[in-house]
């Protein structure tokens, strides 16, 4: 008989229930609370996000179905949609958000060391944000486009994304509005780091802030930049760089904004033929490694395309912000805790496909590595049947 728990309950298993704890106590989130305690509703919601369901109703018929398994996989509250839709709308959405974060810590020591294609031994971040649309009518707080043919609502993630396992290590949330330069006054700059921005953020007040706190920024500069040409460094023959130079700054407000050089590199892709230009505060690494490095900031690209695909965040289960909120921190703390499946248990694939066979069986009995792996030695399959022959050749 097998004796292993559901894949829902091993997976349950990985999450640090006692920080959970803590952080409802801080926040007072079981206060007054009979039915459905937070942890109750982090694992329904949690439970929605790998099966890829689509309403309250639904998540509501489908544990209800299990019955007697949710309480081994951690579920001890009677689950309704009206009970989920309340907690969803009063409970402090700052809790999950804390939460993920406490999972962001684990998953980024367990990548520390994960390749992500350049050879360089800092922390290496790409920042950039993602808009989710929303119906104006429903979302009224969220407001992102009034025209007098058109009304939209949406919210944006801006996130931060660390390059070695791809873990969002900063994740902001803003309605429509909001432009994607602020979000870097929210940003806690880690010294030594390289930030790939795109240019969107060229924005020389805020880009003053990586030099002053010992971190580096590359990103691509607006045509209409204005600068003077201190030096040129010389570029190997047979590559890609077309030029390297130190440059300042010579426009009033920018100068006054960003009085230090700056590196100004042009690159070639031979691939998109097409020239690129970099500008950096570093002047140390070679110039075909900033651009390789920026090249890589498309792994946040990629980031939002498979949460947009595989998580439940263009669809939202209610309209209060408290609710959206939580919703959206709830989908990251779910492909963090993946991730650290992944990590922990070597898990050959990638993280769609861990999701998809998580989506099928999260209830059925069987340790996790065997929904990966087969059982059954196939050097002991023989290739002569058991049965007899009814005709002979």
């Amino acid at each position: 008989m097998n004796q292993s728990g559901t894949i829902f309950s091993q997976l349950v298993a990985e999450l640090p229930k006692r920080q959970f704890r803590r952080i409802v106590s801080r926040y007072g989130g079981d206060k007054q609370v009979r039915r459905l305690r937070c942890w109750d509703q982090f694992l329904c919601m949690m439970f929605a996000q790998v099966t890829f369901r689509e309403s309250l109703r639904d998540i509501e018929s489908c544990l209800r179905a299990f019955g007697p398994k949710l309480y081994h996989a951690g579920i001890r509250g009677s689950v309704s949609r009206s009970t989920l839709a309340k907690a969803n709308e009063n409970r402090d959405w700052r809790i999950y958000r804390d939460y993920a974060q406490c999972l962001i810590k684990t998953a980024r020591k367990l990548y520390a060391t994960e390749d992500f294609g350049v050879d360089l031994d800092n922390t290496v971040y790409a920042f950039d944000s993602t808009t989710i649309d929303l119906c104006l009518s429903l979302f009224p707080w969220a407001p992102f486009m009034n025209h007098p043919l058109k009304k939209k609502a949406a919210v944006k993630l801006h996130t931060l994304l660390d390059l070695r396992g791809n873990i969002p290590s900063f994740i902001e949330i803003s309605d429509g509005k909001v432009g994607d330069v602020t979000a870097l006054d929210s940003l806690s700059i880690e010294p030594a780091a390289f930030y790939v921005l795109d240019r969107g953020y060229f924005n020389f007040r805020r880009l003053a802030r990586f030099p002053k706190a010992g971190a580096y920024f590359i990103t691509r500069p607006r045509l209409n930049m204005r600068y003077w040409r201190v030096s040129s460094a010389e570029v190997p023959q047979n590559s890609d760089i077309i030029s390297d130079k130190t440059i300042r700054l010579c426009g009033k407000d920018t100068r006054r904004d960003y009085p230090w050089h700056l590196r100004r590199i042009r690159f070639y892709d031979k691939k998109e033929k097409h020239h690129l230009v970099f500008i950096t505060n570093n002047f140390d690494l070679p110039a075909i490694t900033i651009a390789q490095l920026y090249k890589c900031r498309w792994q946040i690209e990629l980031f939002f395309k498979w949460i947009k695909q595989n998580l439940r965040i263009k669809a939202f289960f209610g309209y209060s912000e408290n609710a959206v909120k939580t919703q959206i921190w709830i989908s990251v703390a779910t492909y963090v805790l993946i991730a650290i499946v992944k990590k922990r248990r070597a898990l050959p694939l990638p993280l769609s496909n861990l999701l998809q066979v998580f989506s099928l069986g999260l209830f059925e009995k069987m340790p996790i590595l065997q929904a990966f792996y087969e059982t059954i030695d196939q050097k002991n399959i023989t290739t002569q049947p058991n049965q007899l022959v009814l005709f002979d050749n």
